[in-house]
């Protein structure tokens, strides 16, 4: 059974979120909390409709179930962002092993929470993507791009490369890899990250951590000398291997 606790509305204005879900119990479930809470709500109970409504509504964020009678909520993420729509994608899925989040994540996901669930932890996740995705890239102007080895991530133009490759990242993978660079040499727990990457306001499952590692190692390590190493048990530490030299300083 999904708990419904009694709700709080919380500042919600401008944002409008889509909800994906055949179920229409908890369609309904979730478009009465989100209202609640102070949101726009839209809903779609089919891969084909969310396409349209996430045309035509242009949603701050989309809640996806993973099941739906005519496609699944990971081939629906991979074909919005194929046509350049990079709205945030909460996924709802009964899916709980390691392999299913890191296809859901791969896919252009930013979170996921797993069924049954309780409603108020949908809510905070909810505004946990919106607050990270509508945050101001700085507050002080142009930013210098931060640099390691020959790693480099620009926050103003987006960019990040690896020596002369550019990578193409998903805006959290971008956030990941800026928490990493802005601690160089430094361990980092994974609640720490979990909250300056995702900014949540409890402790949350930091196997979401190590899924998009996983996937940001793919693209950052991929044809040079690794530089996101595990501290087994603690967390990940953006270093040189021990016996590298820095690029940089050649």
């Amino acid at each position: 059974m999904i708990d419904q606790p009694s709700l709080t509305r919380t500042p919600a204005a401008g944002h409008t979120v889509l909800v994906v879900e055949d179920d229409a119990s908890i369609r309904t479930l979730l478009t009465s909390a989100l209202s609640a809470a102070g949101y726009a709500v839209a809903s779609a109970a089919s891969g084909q409709e969310a396409m349209f409504q996430a045309g035509s509504r242009r949603p701050g964020l989309i809640v996806l179930d993973v099941m739906l009678p005519d496609t699944d909520g990971f081939q629906l993420t991979r074909d919005l962002r194929a046509q350049g729509v990079y709205t945030p994608v909460l996924f709802l899925t009964a899916r709980t092993g390691v392999e299913d989040r890191i296809i859901g994540l791969s896919s252009g996901g930013d979170d996921y929470v797993t069924k049954p669930f309780h409603i108020q932890e949908v809510l905070l996740r909810v505004r946990a993507i919106l607050r990270r995705s509508n945050a101001p890239a700085s507050t002080t102007g142009t930013q210098p791009p931060l640099r390691y080895a020959d790693l480099s991530l620009d926050e103003n133009t987006r960019e990040v490369r690896r020596a002369d490759r550019l990578l193409k990242l998903s805006p959290t993978e971008f956030r990941l890899l800026a928490c990493l660079l802005a601690h160089p040499e430094r361990v980092l727990e994974k609640p720490e990250i979990l909250q300056q990457v995702w900014r949540y306001d409890f402790s949350g499952d930091t196997r979401i951590v190590d899924t998009y590692v996983k996937n940001l190692r793919r693209k950052i390590d991929r044809d040079a000398p690794p530089l996101i190493h595990t501290v087994r048990g603690v967390g990940y530490c953006l270093r040189l291997p021990r016996d590298e030299p820095n690029p940089a300083a050649r």
